[in-house]
Order: C-alpha cells, then structure tokens, then sequence
C-alpha cells in the first residue's frame, strides 16, 4: 500500500452516523464527549471546563499546540497552575521522581488519543509511557482533544493507525528535533471509564495541518517525555 493510500485511510473524516455513533459508543463506556466544530472552539470548550487554580499537566501533543490550549494553560498569567512548568523547573537527573509525581497525580491532565475505535475505546502510544499514568489513574480529570479523522473501526485498526501513519510522521519530527528515532514503547487502550473523570472533546472537522496527526512518542532527551 502506498503512503499515500495509507495517509488517506487515516485522515479521511467520518460521515455523520458513524461520528454520532461512536459518541455514543463512548458516553455508554463512561466517557464524556463533546463535539465540536474547529480548532478555536476546542480551545475555548476544554479551557472552559477548568476551574481557575487547579493544577493542569499538558501532554506534549501537537493537538495541544494547534489549538492555543498548552499557551493557554503553561502562559496564563497564573489562572491555572502548570503542572508541566513546575516539572521542568527541576532537574531529571537528581529530581526524577519528583518529576514523575507532579506530571503524574494533577487535577487536570490534557492531552489527545491517536485512535478511538467504534466501540467505544480510546487508543494512545508512548515511547516512554510518561504520559500514561496520569491518564489511567493518576490524575483526577483527564480531557483527550482528539480530532474526528482518529476515528477507526477496530482495535487493529486503532494500532495499524498507530505504526502506519502516527509513528513514521512522528519518527520524521523526532529525528529533526532531537537526532534520534522514535518508537512504539507502550500502548493504553481505555476500554471502560469512571463516569465524569474523563472527556473526549471532538472536533468534527480536520485541523489545519496533517500534522495534527503525529503521536506523542518521541524519547526526549533526558528519558523523560511528558
């Protein structure tokens, strides 16, 4: 197949019943799911469910960054607190734990899923897993922004997603950031949620770059890849 074939099976957006459908897929696992229609109302929805003052670790995502949220939340002026600004404040080498406590137990943790199967399961890679915990168990509210052209048939379709079209863009990006490649280290499937810990915010349109597309699975420098 080619790479442009397996580009457009990943990035085409669903019609509308199967987006309805795997919303309310979704809501009967427990997840909370709102839908949007671009990039500016993705921001201002998420933005708008975080009390002034709680503490919000923003997972490297390129979602994250297209929309404005990681600014808004790390360059706030102090309405929340940034969990990731307080991390890095601290040094890996001799602080490492500590690290992993503050990017691991906030009360909000943000981030995007690379697949969400129609069934109702959130799908997400890691090199190193450094994002995953918070979004198992550790943080008290997580919200996925996870774009509608993530939306895949099946779990093998949600991992074929993964290594065919989110890895090879990431390994690309990893190499002219950091020198390195990137890898599949470990992958959270989220089949059944606590109700109200968890949303999905959905945009029903695609961003403005195919790069919204790119996981979060670079190995940073460091070891440490929040």
């Amino acid at each position: 197949m080619s790479t442009t074939a397996i580009s457009d099976r990943f990035t085409t957006l669903p019609d509308e019943p199967a987006l309805q459908a795997t919303v309310v897929a979704l809501e009967e696992h427990g997840f909370s799911v709102e839908v949007v229609d671009d990039l500016d109302a993705a921001r201002q929805a998420v933005l708008a469910r975080i009390p002034d003052g709680s503490s919000v670790m923003t997972n490297s995502s390129v979602t994250l960054d297209q929309t404005g949220i990681a600014d808004a939340i790390n360059d706030g002026g102090g309405r929340w607190e940034s969990a990731r600004n307080k991390m890095f404040a601290l040094d890996f080498a001799t602080q490492a734990q500590q690290m992993k406590a503050i990017g691991g137990q906030p009360d909000y943790a943000l981030g995007s899923a690379h697949a969400i199967t129609a069934d109702g399961t959130l799908v997400i890679a890691s090199a190193s897993g450094s994002q995953l915990a918070s979004y198992a168990w550790g943080a008290a509210k997580v919200i996925f922004v996870v774009s509608a052209q993530k939306l895949v048939p099946t779990l093998a379709a949600a991992h074929e997603r993964i290594y065919q079209h989110s890895l090879p863009l990431e390994d690309a990006r990893a190499q002219a950031a950091y020198g390195q490649h990137s890898q599949v280290g470990k992958i959270l499937e989220i089949h059944q949620e606590l109700p109200g810990r968890t949303t999905s915010s959905s945009s029903a349109s695609r961003s403005g770059s195919n790069q919204s597309s790119q996981p979060n699975l670079p190995a940073a420098p460091g070891g440490l890849h929040p």
